[in-house]
């Protein structure tokens, strides 16, 4: 391999690294902070300046990431073509 396809090739590489290591991390960690409420939990309202439940998060300042909303459908999907 020369120099130039070893270069041309270092951004597939990167891509699928990153991809993995954010798959890795859904695995491991499916939960990210919610970034409505800022991991609070509460959120203010529109009206006013009182504060309720994010609807985000339902209040738990957690939110399921994207990456691990793939997994579990690719699961359900894998799941329903066994039956």
């Amino acid at each position: 391999m020369d120099f130039r396809a070893m270069i041309a090739s270092l951004p597939c590489l990167t891509l699928i690294l990153v991809t993995l290591g954010y798959l890795t991390a859904c695995v491991v960690a499916p939960f990210g902070r919610c970034r409505t409420c800022h991991a609070t939990g509460r959120a203010r309202s529109r009206l006013a300046r009182a504060r309720r439940d994010c609807r985000r998060c339902a209040g738990t300042g957690l939110r399921l990431r994207v990456g691990r909303h793939v997994i579990n459908h690719l699961h359900d999907e894998y799941d329903a073509s066994k039956r």
